[in-house]
């Protein structure tokens, strides 16, 4: 089974979900824009990614800076609340199989979750080559 917490609007996550996708799974999908988070699903899935509320946080193309949850001395309670209010500071895609849980930032990193790998050649949308021919990753 692998789960992909995704955001359809973010290249990154639409590109871990094609290689989850093109290695044959078929993964259950959750638009956390549109679904929202839980307290206990947050620490959940920072607990088992080794990530604290902070390492998540997604600071660009976020509210985060207006809400003031970028200065040095904000708790980690105090991200963890602004997460749960704008679902759109938690840094996607996050993706969890029976190998662990990541953060899949940059893409590459699905890798270390699949057993099975897309055939290579394969790209990202942006035509940077993920695989080589041999289905190798290229770095």
């Amino acid at each position: 089974m692998v789960v992909i917490h995704h955001n359809p609007a973010c290249g990154t996550s639409r590109n871990v979900l094609r290689v989850i996708e093109a290695a044959g799974y078929e993964p259950i999908v959750i638009d956390y824009l549109n679904e929202g988070w839980t307290k206990p699903q947050l620490l959940a899935l920072f607990a088992a990614a080794n990530l604290t509320p902070r390492q998540a946080l997604r600071e660009t193309k976020s509210p985060a800076k207006e809400l003031g949850l970028l200065e040095p001395n904000v708790s980690d309670e105090t991200i963890l609340a602004a997460m749960l209010e704008h679902p759109v500071l938690v840094n996607r895609p996050i993706v969890c199989t029976a190998k662990g849980v990541k953060l899949c930032r940059p893409s590459e990193k699905v890798f270390e979750l699949l057993e099975n790998w897309p055939t290579g050649p394969f790209a990202k949308e942006d035509g940077e080559l993920l695989l080589d021919a041999d289905g190798k990753l290229v770095s």
